[in-house]
Protein backbone atom coordinates (compact mmCIF):
# COMPACT_ATOMS: atom_id res chain seq x y z
CA UNK A 1 0.00 0.00 0.00
CA UNK A 2 1.36 3.41 -0.96
CA UNK A 3 1.51 5.92 1.87
CA UNK A 4 1.32 9.70 1.50
CA UNK A 5 3.24 12.21 3.61
CA UNK A 6 2.17 15.86 3.78
CA UNK A 7 5.29 17.98 4.20
CA UNK A 8 4.89 21.52 5.52
CA UNK A 9 7.58 24.20 5.52
CA UNK A 10 8.71 27.68 4.61
CA UNK A 11 8.12 29.21 1.20
CA UNK A 12 11.03 31.58 1.85
CA UNK A 13 14.15 29.37 1.85
CA UNK A 14 16.75 29.89 -0.87
CA UNK A 15 18.24 27.27 -3.14
CA UNK A 16 21.72 27.78 -1.67
CA UNK A 17 20.64 27.32 1.93
CA UNK A 18 21.11 24.41 4.32
CA UNK A 19 17.32 24.29 4.69
CA UNK A 20 16.96 23.73 0.92
CA UNK A 21 19.45 20.85 0.94
CA UNK A 22 17.71 19.28 3.94
CA UNK A 23 14.27 19.59 2.28
CA UNK A 24 15.58 17.99 -0.93
CA UNK A 25 16.90 15.15 1.23
CA UNK A 26 13.47 14.75 2.87
CA UNK A 27 11.79 14.39 -0.52
CA UNK A 28 14.45 11.97 -1.75
CA UNK A 29 14.24 9.79 1.35
CA UNK A 30 10.44 9.70 1.42
CA UNK A 31 10.20 8.81 -2.28
CA UNK A 32 12.97 6.21 -1.95
CA UNK A 33 10.91 4.61 0.84
CA UNK A 34 7.95 4.39 -1.56
CA UNK A 35 6.00 7.34 -0.17
CA UNK A 36 3.95 9.87 -2.13
CA UNK A 37 4.76 13.46 -1.17
CA UNK A 38 2.11 16.19 -0.93
CA UNK A 39 3.14 19.81 -0.38
CA UNK A 40 1.67 23.26 -0.84
CA UNK A 41 3.08 23.13 -4.37
CA UNK A 42 4.91 26.45 -4.48
CA UNK A 43 8.57 27.41 -3.88
CA UNK A 44 10.94 27.19 -0.93
CA UNK A 45 10.64 24.05 1.15
CA UNK A 46 7.71 22.89 -0.99
CA UNK A 47 9.80 23.00 -4.16
CA UNK A 48 12.88 21.47 -2.54
CA UNK A 49 10.90 18.52 -1.16
CA UNK A 50 9.18 18.12 -4.55
CA UNK A 51 12.54 18.19 -6.36
CA UNK A 52 14.00 15.50 -4.12
CA UNK A 53 10.96 13.26 -4.40
CA UNK A 54 10.65 13.63 -8.19
CA UNK A 55 14.37 13.04 -8.72
CA UNK A 56 14.07 9.80 -6.73
CA UNK A 57 11.20 8.65 -8.94
CA UNK A 58 8.48 9.46 -6.44
CA UNK A 59 5.03 10.90 -6.96
CA UNK A 60 4.55 14.58 -6.06
CA UNK A 61 1.19 16.23 -5.37
CA UNK A 62 0.97 20.01 -5.00
CA UNK A 63 -2.01 21.75 -3.41
CA UNK A 64 -1.95 25.41 -4.36
CA UNK A 65 -4.35 28.23 -3.54
CA UNK A 66 -4.38 30.62 -6.53
CA UNK A 67 -6.97 33.00 -5.09
CA UNK A 68 -5.01 33.27 -1.85
CA UNK A 69 -1.64 33.71 -3.57
CA UNK A 70 -2.37 35.52 -6.87
CA UNK A 71 1.30 36.54 -7.18
CA UNK A 72 2.41 32.89 -7.34
CA UNK A 73 1.89 31.54 -10.83
CA UNK A 74 1.30 27.79 -10.95
CA UNK A 75 3.01 25.03 -9.05
CA UNK A 76 6.71 24.32 -8.95
CA UNK A 77 7.99 22.28 -11.93
CA UNK A 78 8.33 19.03 -9.95
CA UNK A 79 4.62 18.69 -9.12
CA UNK A 80 2.98 15.86 -11.06
CA UNK A 81 -0.55 16.28 -9.76
CA UNK A 82 -1.89 19.77 -9.11
CA UNK A 83 -4.91 20.45 -6.92
CA UNK A 84 -6.14 24.03 -6.68
CA UNK A 85 -7.79 24.81 -3.35
CA UNK A 86 -10.23 27.68 -2.87
CA UNK A 87 -8.86 28.93 0.48
CA UNK A 88 -6.18 28.34 3.07
CA UNK A 89 -8.50 26.15 5.14
CA UNK A 90 -9.46 24.14 2.04
CA UNK A 91 -5.79 23.76 1.08
CA UNK A 92 -4.84 22.37 4.49
CA UNK A 93 -7.96 20.16 4.48
CA UNK A 94 -7.01 18.66 1.10
CA UNK A 95 -3.44 18.04 2.23
CA UNK A 96 -4.55 16.47 5.52
CA UNK A 97 -7.19 14.41 3.72
CA UNK A 98 -4.50 12.90 1.50
CA UNK A 99 -1.99 12.35 4.29
CA UNK A 100 -1.14 9.16 6.09
CA UNK A 101 1.46 11.19 8.02
CA UNK A 102 2.67 14.78 8.35
CA UNK A 103 6.14 16.26 8.63
CA UNK A 104 6.50 19.91 9.63
CA UNK A 105 9.86 21.41 8.75
CA UNK A 106 11.03 24.83 9.97
CA UNK A 107 8.81 27.65 8.76
CA UNK A 108 6.75 30.64 9.75
CA UNK A 109 3.09 31.35 10.53
CA UNK A 110 1.74 29.31 7.59
CA UNK A 111 3.73 26.25 8.65
CA UNK A 112 2.63 26.83 12.24
CA UNK A 113 -0.99 26.80 11.06
CA UNK A 114 -0.46 23.48 9.28
CA UNK A 115 1.35 21.97 12.27
CA UNK A 116 -1.37 23.10 14.66
CA UNK A 117 -4.04 21.59 12.41
CA UNK A 118 -2.22 18.24 12.40
CA UNK A 119 -1.79 18.47 16.17
CA UNK A 120 -5.47 19.27 16.69
CA UNK A 121 -6.64 16.47 14.38
CA UNK A 122 -4.46 14.01 16.29
CA UNK A 123 -5.81 15.28 19.60
CA UNK A 124 -9.39 14.76 18.37
CA UNK A 125 -8.55 11.29 17.03
CA UNK A 126 -7.02 10.26 20.35
CA UNK A 127 -10.03 11.56 22.29
CA UNK A 128 -12.42 9.61 20.06
CA UNK A 129 -10.45 6.35 20.27
CA UNK A 130 -8.96 6.54 16.76
CA UNK A 131 -5.31 6.17 15.85
CA UNK A 132 -3.63 9.53 15.28
CA UNK A 133 -1.64 10.21 12.12
CA UNK A 134 2.09 9.86 12.56
CA UNK A 135 3.08 13.53 12.74
CA UNK A 136 6.53 14.94 13.37
CA UNK A 137 7.72 18.51 13.81
CA UNK A 138 11.38 19.32 13.20
CA UNK A 139 13.40 21.85 15.12
CA UNK A 140 13.71 23.64 18.38
CA UNK A 141 11.33 26.45 17.35
CA UNK A 142 8.35 24.07 17.10
CA UNK A 143 9.24 22.47 20.43
CA UNK A 144 9.30 25.93 22.04
CA UNK A 145 5.86 26.70 20.55
CA UNK A 146 4.60 23.35 21.84
CA UNK A 147 6.04 23.92 25.31
CA UNK A 148 4.33 27.32 25.45
CA UNK A 149 0.99 25.85 24.39
CA UNK A 150 1.29 23.07 26.97
CA UNK A 151 2.11 25.59 29.69
CA UNK A 152 -0.42 28.25 28.73
CA UNK A 153 -3.45 26.28 27.54
CA UNK A 154 -2.82 22.69 28.62
CA UNK A 155 -2.23 21.26 25.15
CA UNK A 156 -1.29 17.58 25.08
CA UNK A 157 2.30 17.25 23.89
CA UNK A 158 2.19 13.60 22.81
CA UNK A 159 0.11 14.03 19.65
CA UNK A 160 3.24 15.09 17.72
CA UNK A 161 6.75 13.62 17.61
CA UNK A 162 9.15 16.50 18.34
CA UNK A 163 12.31 15.78 16.31
CA UNK A 164 15.58 17.59 16.85
CA UNK A 165 16.55 17.62 13.19
CA UNK A 166 15.34 16.77 9.68
CA UNK A 167 16.98 13.37 9.58
CA UNK A 168 15.42 12.27 12.87
CA UNK A 169 11.96 13.49 11.84
CA UNK A 170 12.14 11.85 8.42
CA UNK A 171 13.42 8.56 9.87
CA UNK A 172 10.61 8.55 12.42
CA UNK A 173 7.90 9.15 9.78
CA UNK A 174 9.28 6.45 7.47
CA UNK A 175 9.49 3.95 10.34
CA UNK A 176 5.95 4.74 11.53
CA UNK A 177 4.50 4.22 8.06
CA UNK A 178 6.43 1.02 7.45
CA UNK A 179 5.09 -0.60 10.61
CA UNK A 180 1.43 0.37 10.09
Amino acid sequence: MTRTVAVFGSSQIGVDSTEWAEAVSVGTRLASAGMVVVTGGYGGTMEAVSLGAAAAGGRVVGVTAPTLFPDRVGANPHVQELIEASSLAHRIDVMMGRADATLSLPGSIGTATELLMAWNINYIKRRSGQLPLPSAAVGVQWKKVADALVLLIGAEIDSIYWANDVEEGTDWIIHQLQVL
